[in-house]
């Protein structure tokens, strides 16, 4: 259908694009559209969503496509799409407005009403069926309602604005604590956990069960920050790994093809909601990365691998940017393309390999998904080894060689829509966790991978030291946000610490001042999440808690920590105090809630352990394995090659033969070490291994 006053045509964003062609009169949000729908009087109908989220989809289906339906938004509205994953600003506003308005939390697809002189939002809801259904009344009747009291009750619709602007205003105001840092927000949280965690399924939820990536990296490092001080939490770890052990074996796991989905629709993590996004992905390869390294567990390195395997076969563009999300529908049915019958499985695999994995993946006991099998275990590789009285490396073999039949079945199937828009933000979280995979694996190949979509970030979305947030179709656009900044520094000095290069470590100190120059509040501490120069919104969000993805204030806080100390640059560290003590009402509050700004509290009270290899090539690889083999959050180790002249802040660490360490911890520095015996041994008082 073509309908020219649809103007979603000359964008980018995936999303967007599939609206395009709705007989409703969408508009992108910028200028001119606020503009139209102030001068002509009309309250705005924003509906934001992203290109993955199936229930985005439904609602585009049952009313977004439908011509009466968009006759009633067409009069009466002027309609804006917004993808959330390009305007998280705009989302984050919206999302706060919903909840004041609907003491309820919100979602996608959200649906906002807004005033057209000021963008207030007057009404507020998520997905609305086109009949009243769910409990919920039909979207067409919603619009009436929003419609007559848009025309008659606008003097209760600017009271409730003033009431609203009051609390939005007032969401991001915070001070500066003069109180003493000290651990207390840390054993909070590690109480808050205990009490959140659901001893028989894992998680911190019932239904639906989201993995939490940020409060599982809590209970792990809380376990090493006792150990490291000769006191044990056993249970911290038993929490992190009974919950990696669940979510690895159920269907929230691609079990085929790798790569985790969105969440889990019950409380076994058994039925996905089947999209895939690239930013839990990069969360979940980092949890696992070093929990293997903790536990050396093998099923959590192949888990690992399988996630990072995916990333770089089905989500990494030839360019080098990581592409956003798979869709959760294959021709507009949730999970078509993942799941079989038993019969399409054994017509595929030998006698054998079907016995393995019949047992392995439940295929004798009733369908699970509409009337169809979608593959999840309940049993270890160790446990079934024993039960089927198999050599566990045989059983391995048995079970790749399956999954490979299935896999080459599986690609000859219609495929889930990529949305193939590459943003700075995710990619950032995918480079770190790719590059630390790959250090401490020892895999060139996602070294290699992290690198190239630095270097895509590098060349496409850093422009006079600024960074872009979104690329699609050789354009580049959209003024980046404080997570894209904190994010990449973060991944910058991982990457660091596989292969140094002066270029990179410049990159670093110009991402970490472009942050202070125009995201920090000077005053009060912490950063916004927009920049001082951006569009003028509603209210500027400075928040501490973690969502979906860390807090970019607390992966800030982290990153200058770590940089101030690699550096010796104390703006740095500064920067990230006045960042904590800016949060520390919150961190004393709701401590399990904003877990990225407690690992920075860690990092604050904790010395931090700095490593400066000086040697040639052969010997830097050798010593550099025995730091690579441990997870120790305080750690940053980097390895410069003799022949390589570090920067001005590194130049005193000069070679000493063949091979030497620098080491300090917090302020105190040791003196050079030489002989790989003392360094070893050093490393190993901060050893994580079980």
């Amino acid at each position: 259908m073509n309908n020219p006053d649809n103007k979603l045509h000359n964008e980018t964003s995936p999303y967007l694009l599939q609206h395009a062609d709705n007989p409703v009169n969408w508009h992108p949000w910028n200028e001119e559209s606020l503009a139209l729908a102030k001068n002509l009087n009309k309250p705005i109908l924003l509906s934001i969503g992203y290109s993955a989220c199936h229930w985005c989809h439904v609602m585009a289906h049952e009313s977004f496509e439908d011509a009466g339906t968009a006759e009633i938004m067409n009069a009466h509205f002027i309609n804006i799409k917004v993808d959330r994953e390009e305007r998280p600003d705009l989302d984050k506003i919206y999302q706060t407005a919903h909840s004041l308005l609907t003491s309820r939390s919100g979602g996608w697809p959200l649906t906002v009403f807004l005033s057209p002189d000021n963008q207030m939002p007057f009404f507020a809801g998520t997905y609305f069926p086109d009949k009243p259904r769910y409990n919920m009344p039909a979207f067409c009747e919603i619009m009436q309602l929003v419609t007559d009291a848009f025309k008659n009750k606008q003097t209760e619709i600017q009271q409730q604005e003033i009431s609203i602007n009051h609390i939005l205003k007032n969401i991001s105001s915070h001070s500066l604590s003069n109180e003493t840092l000290n651990t207390l927000p840390l054993d909070l949280a590690r109480k808050q956990l205990e009490n959140a965690f659901r001893k028989t399924t894992g998680g911190f939820s019932d239904a639906p069960k989201f993995p939490h990536p940020d409060m599982l990296e809590r209970c792990l490092r809380h376990y090493l920050f006792l150990k490291y001080q000769n006191k044990t939490d056993n249970r911290a770890l038993e929490i992190l790994t009974f919950t990696l052990d669940k979510m690895a074996l159920g269907g929230f796991q691609d079990q085929i093809g790798g790569g985790f989905f969105r969440y889990s629709t019950d409380e076994f993590w058994m039925i996905p909601h089947f999209e895939k996004m690239l930013y839990d992905n990069a969360q979940l390869l980092k949890i696992y990365t070093q929990a293997f390294l903790v536990t050396r567990y093998p099923h959590y390195k192949h888990t690992l691998q399988l996630t990072a395997d995916w990333l770089i076969r089905e989500m990494q563009t030839e360019q080098g940017g990581y592409c956003s999300a798979l869709d959760a529908d294959t021709e507009k049915v949730e999970g078509q393309t993942y799941i079989w019958s038993p019969q399409q499985i054994k017509a595929l695999l030998t006698e054998k390999e079907f016995s393995v994995f019949e047992k392995k993946y439940n295929l004798s006991k009733p369908a699970n998904f509409e009337g169809n099998w979608h593959l999840h275990s309940d049993i270890s590789n160790d446990a079934l080894s024993n039960e089927l009285n198999i050599n566990i490396d045989e059983l391995q073999n048995f079970l790749d060689s399956a999954s490979s039949k299935l896999m080459a079945q599986r690609n000859t199937r219609i495929q889930p829509g990529r949305d193939d828009k590459i943003l700075c933000s995710w990619n950032a979280l995918t480079i770190y966790a790719m590059a630390q995979a790959g250090r401490c694996t020892n895999n060139e190949r996602y070294i290699f991978s992290a690198t190239q979509s630095a270097e895509f970030i590098f060349n496409t979305l850093w422009k006079n030291k600024r960074l872009l947030a979104s690329y699609k179709d050789s354009k580049a656009h959209l003024m980046a946000y404080l997570d894209d900044y904190a994010y990449l520094l973060q991944a910058i000095l991982e990457i660091l610490q596989s292969q140094w290069r002066n270029t990179y470590y410049h990159w670093a100190i110009e991402i970490a001042d472009s942050l202070l120059e125009y995201f920090e509040d000077k005053k009060d501490g912490g950063f916004f999440f927009t920049s001082h120069d951006h569009e003028k919104l509603l209210y500027r969000s400075k928040t501490f808690s973690d969502d979906a993805m860390p807090n970019g204030n607390g992966v800030a806080a982290s990153a200058l920590i770590r940089l101030g100390l690699l550096s010796g640059d104390k703006k740095y560290w500064d920067a990230a105090e006045k960042t904590i003590r800016c949060a520390h009402s919150s961190l004393n509050e709701q401590a399990m809630t904003h877990c990225s700004l407690l690992h920075a509290l860690e990092l604050y009270l904790s010395p931090g352990l700095i490593i400066i290899l000086r040697g040639d090539d052969e010997q830097l690889k050798h010593w550099q394995k025995i730091v690579n083999c441990q997870f120790i959050p305080q750690l940053i180790c980097i390895a410069i090659n003799n022949e390589t002249t570090a920067p001005d802040k590194l130049k005193n660490k000069i070679p000493v033969g063949d091979i030497c360490a620098y080491i300090c911890e917090g302020t105190h520095c040791l003196p050079v070490i030489t002989n790989i015996n003392d360094f070893e041994n050093h490393i190993n008082k901060r050893a994580t291994t079980c």
